[in-house]
């Protein structure tokens, strides 16, 4: 690693540290402060009582009114907006609410003004897919702030255009009104919303009483407690408004105490998928250690009932991130919602109030071991509302489909950090009261800046050793044999995007283990389609004796490799180590010959073996074990005894790895198989059981997998299943990992094509980070594989017309960049420059 690079990573690294980790951090400081619940604190009065219509000329809460006029965003708007800085339609009731308290203390008119040509000009489009989808809060506040802003002097606020769409969104809400009326139950209760109830539905001060909590709150809601304060006087809700406006002096959040557990978890979390866990090894285990302490009988405290969705999220995120990191939870940490028949109906009932604590549950159950039933009736439940959710939520719509479309066990690391990265989705928390509490800007930018850099150092190292490996590959002949597949960048692109973060910068063990396959892929070639059966005999007695003596052609360019491969391993661990691992390699590349040679046998012979002996040499076969352990156990720090490396007395873990990765292969490849006259489990199980068909053969295997996907995620994550050091561990995760990827809904190792976006985010084509750049230019235009991407920034002295204007431009020239942001533009004379 560039030692200069590493050590401005680490100084950023460390400066992150120093505010996240310390021990006077503020966790409020971490979330975003809420500009609705702001306003609402800003609009009480100083002398307001419940005895006197008096109004002083000033505000209660001076610092929340201060923080209005210094947050409004540069569009105009206050309140929530999108990975991209777009504002969302929670940015309506927000704006409104914050534009009201400033008007009501005659307090910053152009922000006032600048707020409302934000919303004539913006509303039509934030409006745009109400009709289809209307949130349940969003058809209760909205509304409200539309009167609220009427009642303080501000009419026709929104263009005529969105009439329709407006007199829509009132008759939902008296739907909801009249709905809750009759039922007399609801979720979230009403009182909620207290702010934004109309005067039609009549509460009494001793309804708001009755429901206060201990500490004076409404339901924990800044908004609703103020609201209650103006309604009833109530010295408690004062106490209550008077803590949350000193303990949270920079705006206040959306709901208020907030768990600082969920915090913690949530920043550890976002940590993770950005890819930066090597920088916070300590400080997340601390963290986690912590938090498991905490922990606590789920049977023991009481919900409150406007708190469900957060409990879940956080109960198990907890689950996901604990067992994740090696500690023994239990399943009903989590899994208490299934067995209360309330809960559950409300889940089903309002999806859109649980979709964050959904996704939540449904990445818990992930990490699945054997005979764990309620982990599974969780994960059908959460498939359930989030199947719901993906047609109804617009916002979160995309991070739903790649939840439920893609497992798991099938994501590479460096692409998922990518994908973290530039739409940062873990910004969003947790869902709250009417928007997603989201991380602070402050720790969102220096997380971000630093993710982007390690990901593009990581980039760099990447092609850089992919051309030192095509050179490999061609100086050994490799990639010119004539015949099979050439997969010299497949091999490497799995292998680097895999292994991101249990080798994110170990270029020796990356390129061994890339060298390997590349290996592994011509020589299983030469064995199916190329070479009779006395060559290959020749090849498996030549790579027994280790001696290239009477070889030609592909055999010998296949030897010559496979020594010099060996070789320079054995050298670098008897520098390293001291002790000679030449035979230990041999024995294990000549198992994997002679596994191949059996199976040419079969298929040239016509042979059909028992499904015993095929699981038995076709887990030898597969090859998985002769990439994976010369590098887990020689070369990753702390090292095995080279004992491990005989054949055939490989560990449960190792062996458990071999076997799925075999059927993951034979579930995409029997059709070929078959029509090549090969043998396969799948095929093998029909001949053995006459009485299924190819449906029932499939599903057998399908089953066989997931169980022994548990099994190897317990060896993985439990140290009483398995004392090998945790990079050993999670070195066979990301092999998995790599396999799933190649074989998860057809066989993508074969293919020419599917694997070229892929490829190309992973190694060639820059970060798309409009969320940190903010000048817009061609900068510099990289290839890829089979095209070119141009790196834009933005110029935001440009006017709109002309930003408008040069993106079309751009768009045009360079058809291959994707933007995502519309409010773009481009110094005119680069623009020149570029045509």
């Amino acid at each position: 690693m560039d030692s200069s690079l590493s050590g401005v990573m680490n100084r950023r690294a460390q400066k992150i540290k120093g505010t996240m980790f310390s021990p006077n951090f503020d966790p409020y400081s971490f979330v975003s402060p809420s500009a609705y619940d702001t306003a609402w604190l800003a609009m009480i009065p100083d002398s307001f009582s419940d005895e006197s219509d008096d109004q002083s000329s000033k505000p209660k809460f001076r610092n929340c009114l201060n923080w209005l006029m210094n947050n409004q965003k540069e569009q105009g708007f206050w309140g929530d907006c999108d990975a991209f800085g777009n504002p969302t339609i929670e940015a309506l009731p927000a704006t409104l609410s914050s534009i009201v308290a400033l008007k009501m203390w005659n307090s910053g008119p152009l922000l006032v003004d600048k707020g409302l040509s934000f919303i004539e000009a913006n509303a039509e489009k934030l409006l745009k897919d109400v009709k289809s989808y209307c949130p349940h809060w969003f058809a209760i506040v909205l509304p409200a702030m539309l009167e609220l802003a009427e009642t303080n002097g501000l009419h026709d606020v929104l263009p005529e255009s969105v009439n329709e769409t407006i007199s829509y969104i009132f008759s939902c809400r008296q739907k909801f009104i009249n709905k809750e009326r009759l039922v007399g139950h609801h979720f979230p209760p009403l009182l909620l919303y207290l702010e934004a109830l109309p005067p039609s539905f009549a509460i009494s001060t001793e309804e708001i009483s009755k429901n206060l909590s201990v500490d004076g709150s409404l339901f924990q809601s800044p908004s609703a407690t103020a609201k209650a304060f103006i309604v009833t006087g109530k010295k408690e809700c004062l106490v209550y408004l008077q803590s949350l406006a000193q303990r949270c002096p920079n705006g206040v959040p959306q709901t208020f105490p907030m768990d600082e557990d969920l915090i913690k978890l949530c920043m550890v979390n976002q940590i993770e998928k950005l890819g930066l866990a090597q920088y916070f090894v300590d400080e997340i285990k601390e963290t986690l250690a912590q938090i498991n302490k905490n922990f606590v009988d789920p049977e023991s405290w009481v919900r409150s009932h406007n708190m469900i969705a957060s409990q879940l999220h956080k109960d198990s995120l907890a689950f996901q991130l604990l067992r994740m990191h090696g500690y023994k939870v239990s399943p009903l940490s989590f899994c208490w919602f299934l067995h209360n028949k309330e809960i559950r109906g409300h889940v089903e009932k309002h999806p859109e109030y649980f979709t964050f604590a959904m996704i939540s549950v449904y990445r818990a159950t992930d990490v699945i071991f054997c005979g764990e039933d309620q982990l599974e009736e969780a994960r059908s439940f959460a498939w359930k509302q989030l199947e719901k959710m993906t047609s109804a939520d617009r916002d979160h719509r995309p991070q739903i489909e790649h939840e439920l479309n893609l497992p798991w066990l099938a994501r590479l690391d460096h692409l998922e950090h990518r994908k973290f990265i530039e739409e940062n989705e873990a910004n969003a928390l947790w869902k709250g009261k009417a928007s997603y509490n989201r991380m602070s800007c402050v720790c969102s930018d220096e997380l971000l800046q630093l993710a982007a850099q390690d990901f593009e150092f990581r980039q760099s190292l990447f092609k850089n050793e992919l051309e030192e490996l095509k050179r490999w590959s061609e100086d050994f002949g490799l990639r010119s044999m004539g015949f099979g597949r050439e997969k010299t960048i497949y091999c490497y692109f799995a292998v680097a995007a895999a292994t991101a973060s249990s080798l994110p910068h170990d270029s020796w063990v990356r390129m061994l283990v890339a060298k390997s396959a590349i290996i592994v892929t011509v020589a299983d070639d030469f064995f199916d389609m190329e070479a009779s059966l006395p060559e290959l005999e020749y090849l498996v007695d030549a790579i027994g004796r280790w001696d290239s003596g009477g070889l030609s052609s592909h055999s010998k360019v296949i030897f010559e490799a496979l020594d010099d491969l060996m070789s320079e391993a054995a050298q670098r661990y008897r520098q390293q180590e001291g002790s000679d691992i030449t035979s230990n390699l041999r024995q294990i590349w000549c198992e994997t010959f002679s596994s191949w040679l059996e199976e040419a046998k079969w298929s040239r012979n016509g042979q059909t073996p028992s499904i015993d002996d095929y699981i038995k040499t076709g887990m030898i076969s597969i090859a998985v074990h002769t990439i994976v352990l010369p590098a887990a156990l020689c070369f990753l720090k702390p090292n095995l005894p080279i004992d491990k490396l005989r054949p055939p007395n490989y560990e449960t873990i190792t062996k458990l790895l071999m076997v799925i990765c075999r059927f993951l292969n034979d579930l995409q490849s029997y059709q070929k198989e078959k029509m090549e006259g090969k043998v396969n489990s799948v095929l093998i199980n029909l001949i053995e059981n006459p009485e299924v068909d190819i449906e029932d053969s499939i599903a057998f295997v399908r089953e066989i997998i997931g169980k022994k996907k548990k099994e190897f995620m317990e060896y993985v994550l439990m140290d009483e299943m398995c004392d090998w050091p945790k990079p050993l561990k999670q070195f066979h995760l990301s092999c998995l990992k790599a396999f799933q990827m190649f074989f998860n809904s057809s066989n993508s190792y074969d293919s020419n094509t599917d694997l070229l976006e892929d490829i190309d985010k992973a190694i060639y084509l820059p970060l798309s980070r409009n969320s940190l750049k903010k000048h817009i230019n061609v900068e510099t235009v990289h290839s890829g594989l089979n095209k070119k991407y141009a790196t834009i920034k933005l110029n935001s002295n440009l006017k709109w017309r002309r930003r408008s204007k040069c993106l079309r431009v751009v768009a045009n020239q360079v058809p291959q960049y994707t933007f995502r942001n519309g409010i773009f533009g481009m110094a005119p004379k680069l623009v020149g420059g570029f045509i």
